[in-house]
């Protein structure tokens, strides 16, 4: 399930609003459909009850002897009236009190009369009321319409908006007049339309659309410092000397910028600052150590001189290789688009011409932005390793769907897996001897790396399985 949920905070952002989006959109949803289906059943009987009493009144004030004719007029498929002889039976109260509310609204409505008496009942959509027959000569055929043959005006709403539309209960109402008879109302209420239909699904899904653009707007809005500020990040850890972080946006991102800039420049000049004291540190050693050798010409033991020339030498070596490392940690050279297997190629045939078992195999050019000095260095470090350590280096160069990769397979022993995390760290050899022929200062993998991983690369070394170690730039494409 995890693997589902999205990794970054723009996902988990979008993911969160979406699912807020939703809830209340559900719950707005069902507390709309419970309010409009009160109000068209509120609205529709009040509308029902309003023209029964004054249709009563109606034919109430009018001749006993015009009557007849006024009911006949006034009926139609929709609303159906008629005079009745014979009062009905009294029905129970349907479950919602519909009725009892129909038939005390009438009564408030007609004159006063001590024997005044208004029955009603509510059909449900079966067609029959709750509780059995209204009574002797009552009305019970069903109103044409929709839903159960009820309602004709039910039928014109299911032709304007579609089948589905709602459901219609049938409404009867009797009214005794003063001469004794019933006048019978025969109609339909609504009874609310179905909660989810196409327009209203339309139009969630439109107001659903519209909040979810702008809130992806806004959460981009929001993130997208977040990227440049990482952007920044892996910057400076290529080169201390990069661009500063623009200072603008929203406040927390112009401070968290300026907190961003101010560490950079506190990096950059503790490197300066290390890297003059290694250069002061180089200049005063380098001074008694010439003394050293001025004196050392003139032992008289010739092997005794040589191997104090060799120790002197090895210490100035040393010296040399770390004033060297350090100033390339800070060295800013400009990047330009070069030819990397021509690079590759030029180190190899250099190292050849000086007699070295170095070869290539040939490929095609590949162009690629880097600092060209500090690559050939690192190259160059690795194949003085590969021959100096395993007899032989062979460099091949290759593209994969990310990366540019340069192989270096020697022919040595190789080196101890437990070993291989360690020997990136500067001065540490894995030979135990401290002869320059073969311990070296321990700086090659370690500035090799360094330079690198300033090209957002990495440099991985490996033993192969035939004998003889492998080591790996890549380089992002």
């Amino acid at each position: 399930m995890s693997r589902f949920f999205p990794k970054s905070l723009f996902g988990q952002t979008i993911l969160i609003l979406l699912i807020g989006l939703v809830v209340s959109h559900s719950i707005g949803a069902w507390i709309y459909a419970g309010a409009r289906e009160q109000a068209v059943r509120a609205i529709g009987g009040f509308a029902a009850a309003q023209r029964v009493a004054n249709l009563s009144r109606l034919v109430e004030e009018a001749p006993a002897d015009w009557r007849p004719r006024i009911v006949a007029a006034l009926s139609d498929p929709t609303f159906r009236v008629s005079l009745l002889a014979q009062p009905p039976d009294q029905l129970p109260a349907d479950a919602d009190g519909a009725a009892k509310v129909i038939e005390d609204y009438v009564r408030q409505q007609l004159p006063e009369r001590p024997d005044r008496q208004v029955r009603a009942a509510v059909f449900e959509p079966n067609g029959r009321p709750p509780g059995g027959p209204f009574g002797p000569g009552f009305d019970h055929r069903p109103v044409p319409g929709p839903i159960g043959g009820m309602g004709g005006m039910g039928g014109m709403m299911h032709d304007m908006m579609g089948p589905g539309f709602g459901v219609w209960r049938s409404l009867q109402v009797a009214v005794m007049l003063s001469d004794g008879r019933w006048l019978s109302f025969a109609t339909t209420l609504p009874q609310g339309a179905p909660s989810v239909s196409w327009q209203f699904i339309i139009s969630m899904a439109l107001m659903a659309a519209i909040v979810l653009a702008v809130s992806v707007w806004a959460v981009r809005r929001v993130t997208a410092p977040l990227g440049l500020l990482s952007a920044a990040a892996d910057r400076l850890g290529r080169d201390v000397t990069s661009e500063p972080l623009a200072e603008a946006g929203t406040i927390e991102m112009q401070r968290a910028a300026r907190a961003f800039n101010r560490m950079q420049e506190r990096l950059r000049r503790l490197i300066e600052s290390r890297t003059q004291m290694l250069a002061a540190l180089s200049h005063d050693l380098r001074t008694p150590l010439t003394l050293l050798r001025l004196r050392t010409e003139e032992v008289a033991d010739a092997d005794e001189r040589d191997k104090m020339l060799a120790t002197i030498g090895e210490m100035d070596e040393m010296i040399g290789s770390t004033l060297a490392f350090a100033r390339d940690e800070v060295r800013a050279e400009p990047r330009r688009r070069v030819d990397i297997a021509a690079l590759l190629a030029s180190v190899v045939d250099d190292m050849a011409d000086a007699g070295l078992a170095v070869t290539m195999q040939p490929a095609a050019p590949l162009i690629h932005e880097c600092q060209p000095g500090a690559l050939k260095r690192a190259i160059t470090n690795l194949l003085d390793n590969a021959v100096k350590y395993g007899k032989c280096a062979r460099a091949t160069i290759a593209t994969t769907a990310k990366a540019i990769e340069i192989t270096i397979d020697d022919d040595g022993p190789g080196i101890p897996d437990e070993e291989l995390p360690r020997v990136f760290q500067p001065f540490y050899r894995v030979e135990d001897s401290r002869s320059r022929d073969t311990g070296g200062t321990g700086l090659g993998l370690a500035i090799a790396q360094s330079i690198v991983q300033a090209h957002g690369g990495e440099l991985v070394l490996a033993n192969r399985p035939g004998g003889g170690l492998r080591a790996c730039i890549r380089l992002p494409v």
